[in-house]
């Protein structure tokens, strides 16, 4: 059973063809994109990555990885060849995809490298992002009818990868900040992520820094803690990157808290497979 972080739940559970997952609640009005973020459910591995597990570096059995991402094709209307993944390392590079990417990630070798965000404008084409307690952040536009994924860790949050995504969405395809509308999914809440001094001062340069940071005095050691809110500090970031805060969907869903029902690295201590963050844009039939 997921815990939710309030009654106000910005994430409802759906079963998409057969495929238990969340998607944001009211962006059934942005019909032209179909997205989901996915759980612990509805996959075929086993063990420590029981039972969706999409992560292929991960040390399970390929074929398992693979019977996985097609049941999340199956979710989204498409097939595996229509998909097109990340190569994620902590950076702020995102990606235009076209068509001649297909399959790229899944069933065909990435071309490209250091790539934490994906967007794309054409139909049918499924973005994909992983995660285990870091950040993912979509983005749409339904006017240019453009849509994005993203993977923020906390290095990837500081050097503002979501601001990234935005500037790319206006220079590319013309969006217009104002019509962009993103969200902020499921990943570890600040009270469960504590960090250290080196990655404290990182997010010191943040003119909002007192909202994000929290010192934890109890802690006794040489070493000052802190707690890092990513939610806060990503919503920060959009909002200063030109969002209106009402396009803004925040997620109040930690995967740290939900360890047993969601992959979580610190929540598992490093033993687990990935989750995974998909959008599309829906082809006209």
């Amino acid at each position: 059973m997921i815990r939710f972080g309030s009654e106000d739940r910005i994430f409802r559970q759906v079963n998409k063809n057969g495929l238990p997952c969340l998607v944001f609640q009211g962006w059934e009005q942005y019909g032209f994109q179909e997205h989901l973020f996915t759980t612990r459910e509805g996959g075929v591995s086993e063990g420590i990555y029981a039972s969706l597990n999409l992560g292929f570096g991960r040390g399970d059995d390929p074929e398992r990885v693979l019977t996985n991402y097609r049941r999340v094709a199956q979710a989204l209307g498409e097939t595996i060849e229509d998909m097109v993944c990340s190569d994620q390392t902590h950076t702020s590079n995102i990606r235009i995809v076209t068509a001649q990417d297909r399959g790229k990630g899944v069933v065909v070798p990435r071309d490209y490298t250091d790539i934490d965000g994906l967007l794309t404008n054409e139909p049918g084409i499924i973005l994909g992002c992983f995660f285990a307690d870091c950040v993912p952040l979509y983005f749409l536009d339904p006017v240019e009818r453009v849509v994005g994924i993203c993977h923020s860790g906390w290095r990837g949050t500081v050097a503002q990868i979501g601001a990234a995504a935005v500037e790319k969405m206006e220079k590319t395809y013309g969006c217009l900040r104002e019509n962009i509308v993103a969200g902020i999914g499921p990943s570890i809440c600040g009270a469960c992520y504590e960090i250290g001094e080196d990655v404290a001062e990182a997010f010191m340069r943040f003119p909002f820094r007192d909202a994000i940071l929290k010192k934890d005095t109890a802690k006794p050691g040489a070493e000052q803690k802190y707690h890092l809110n990513l939610w806060e500090t990503n919503r920060r970031i959009l909002l200063a990157a030109g969002l209106s805060d009402r396009n803004v969907y925040v997620t109040n869903l930690c995967t740290c808290c939900n360890h047993e029902s969601m992959f979580s690295h610190r929540g598992s201590g490093g033993k687990r497979g990935n989750l995974g963050a998909f959008i599309r844009i829906r082809t006209q039939k």
